[in-house]
């Protein structure tokens, strides 16, 4: 198996797992035998694992996702070197320390991404803005436009991870972030790495989605008092 193919499933799995072996093939341009193959091979390094979605009709669908083994071959900024030096400030300032510590970060990093948004005027560019920024740090990050309006801002991975584990302030302080930069919209992390699902996921809408009505729905005539001398309904 050649190692641009590895490459490629590995990160097909990284970015929208869980994915069938057909799925992988329509992708990637080949057929989902040899697909297949190349899944075998990265099974037996312990790199890939599935599960069998049972239907009332016909055979089970087999969804392949990556093993942790796999997750560590995606890079986690400095890990070890940021979990000892979080614990280090516990240990020598507290709390308190590492509070101050994060919100060191949070009001750097917000005000550099305030930079890069100014003069955007649509929330879509913003977003896409934001995203290429997250990208450049490493987090996969993608933006998707949602039927009803919305948005949904996804990040495939974590380069924070293991600091992330180590104290969960690192991620409240990110979705603090996120709020302000988007300020007159409602942000709601509906994916979390650290909750275990495959990403992290943001739910970005406006007034105007929150209101909008849904596909099907009919609007209701504003209701009017019966006045005296009105005919009966």
């Amino acid at each position: 198996m050649s190692e641009g193919s590895t490459e490629r499933i590995l990160f097909l799995l990284k970015t929208r797992a869980p994915l069938t072996a057909a799925e992988l093939g329509t992708s990637l341009g080949i057929t989902a035998m040899g697909v297949r193959q190349h899944l075998a091979r990265l099974e037996e390094d312990g790199l890939v694992a599935f599960a069998d979605e049972r239907h009332s009709v016909g055979r089970p669908k087999r969804h392949w996702r990556l093993t942790d083994k796999a997750e560590a071959r995606f890079p986690d900024t400095h890990a070890q070197v940021t979990v000892e030096l979080i614990g280090a400030v516990d240990k020598l300032f507290g709390a308190d320390g590492l509070d101050r510590l994060i919100e060191v970060r949070e009001t750097d990093t917000r005000e550099r991404y305030r930079r890069a948004l100014a003069g955007l005027g649509t929330l879509s560019q913003r977003l896409r803005r934001l995203a290429e920024l997250r990208r450049v740090e490493g987090y996969m990050a993608e933006v998707e436009k949602q039927k009803d309006g919305g948005y949904l801002f996804v990040e495939n991975h974590c380069p924070i991870c293991a600091a992330a584990k180590a104290c969960q302030g690192f991620c409240r302080s990110e979705l603090a972030i996120f709020r302000e930069l988007l300020a007159g919209c409602t942000v709601e992390r509906t994916d979390h790495i650290l909750a275990g699902a495959r990403r992290c996921a943001y739910r970005i809408t406006t007034k105007e989605t929150t209101e909008a009505p849904r596909p099907g729905a009919s609007r209701s005539s504003p209701r009017r008092d019966r006045r005296p001398g009105d005919p009966a309904r």
